[in-house]
């Protein structure tokens, strides 16, 4: 499967891949498959895809959860070293065009103290929603029994 059809699957076509990457075949490795299941499980434990109800939580701890899937996404790339090349190209390409552009906003409005709380909750629902598909996708990537929509009051 191409890769650009394996992200538009789970709606993560949106995605901006040079040409030659998002029209090279993809065929996950074992390598590929346990890289995805860890981040999988780091994704489904955390605020990136759990309601954060209005009366419950600190902001600054969401978004420090989200902030931390950097360092546990280069932890999982380092380990599993070179045989997971098509988790790298997918879950750098989260990172750098999903995750980066939302935690360098707010890290920026909360070391400026213009950290709004209201806001900063309703651009986390949006970025649950992507994030929710890369769940998704990691799980059919890990061939395991999707998860993501577990709990039914979940967003």
């Amino acid at each position: 499967m191409k890769l650009k059809n394996y992200l538009k699957k789970f709606k993560l076509d949106k995605l901006k891949i040079k040409a030659l990457y998002i029209e090279t075949d993809i065929s996950f490795k074992d390598a590929d498959k346990d890289a995805a299941w860890e981040m999988y499980i780091e994704l489904l434990t955390r605020v990136t895809t759990q309601s954060l109800p209005k009366e419950d939580g600190i902001e600054k701890s969401a978004l420090d959860s989200v902030y931390i899937l950097f360092p546990i996404t280069r932890e999982i790339l380092k380990k599993s070293g070179r045989k997971c090349n098509d988790f790298a190209k997918i879950s750098i390409v989260v990172l750098n065009q999903i995750i980066r552009p939302f935690t360098a906003k707010w890290h920026k409005n909360y070391e400026e103290k213009n950290f709004d709380k209201e806001l900063f909750r309703k651009e986390l629902k949006i970025l649950q929603q992507d994030i929710r598909q890369y769940s998704k996708l990691l799980a059919d990537m890990a061939e395991v029994e999707d998860l993501t929509d577990l709990e039914s009051n979940l967003l």
